[in-house]
């Protein structure tokens, strides 16, 4: 099982979850670099989001402590033709003021292993902000590596933000034909 950082419990997002986890996006979309959104979406728009990743039989995963949800983490499609079909694009938000506290990492540890259970075999990163340290140092702790920066991809908060591309093996990665 993966590491999960103590008094946390990283269970399966439901439709209650969506309120919580829209105020903290909403928070990384109007004050971070994160997200390359500008508007945050409602909750329905959160919803949607949410019933499309489960559609594909992708994880969707909260963290909580005593009943707050302090983060979450999902999986989606890296990109729609089928060749991409065991690529996964990871997204991991977390509360404001509690980054660096292993939540992070647990979200994610908990993602990378049930993509590998289901068989899929890269995870990308696309982090906002080539300077967000945390957000790299902890791909990396995790296994990823750096695959390349597309400079001044979007522009946030009145400057260039550059993307980051990362990128993680899972299972068996390239070495074996998947089953199909």
């Amino acid at each position: 099982m993966a590491s999960i950082p103590e008094n946390f419990l990283i269970r399966d997002a439901v439709e209650k979850d969506m309120a919580p986890i829209a105020e903290i996006y909403a928070y990384h979309v109007l004050h971070g670099l994160a997200s390359f959104e500008q508007t945050p979406p409602d909750v329905t728009e959160i919803s949607r989001r949410w019933r499309a990743i489960l559609e594909k039989a992708l994880p969707y995963t909260i963290a909580e402590r005593d009943g707050e949800i302090l983060g979450y983490a999902y999986a989606g499609p890296y990109r729609s033709r089928p060749a991409y079909r065991f690529t996964v694009e990871n997204s991991v938000y977390v509360r404001p003021k509690l980054e660096r506290q292993g939540l992070g990492r647990g979200l994610l540890a908990n993602l990378i292993e049930r993509c590998t259970a289901l068989g899929l075999r890269q995870m990308v990163a696309v982090i906002g902000d080539s300077g967000h340290e945390g957000s790299i140092g902890l791909h990396k702790a995790l296994g990823f590596r750096m695959v390349g920066t597309i400079e001044a991809a979007g522009f946030k908060h009145g400057k260039w933000v550059d993307s980051v591309l990362m990128q993680r093996r899972l299972g068996d990665g390239s070495t074996t034909r998947p089953e199909s």
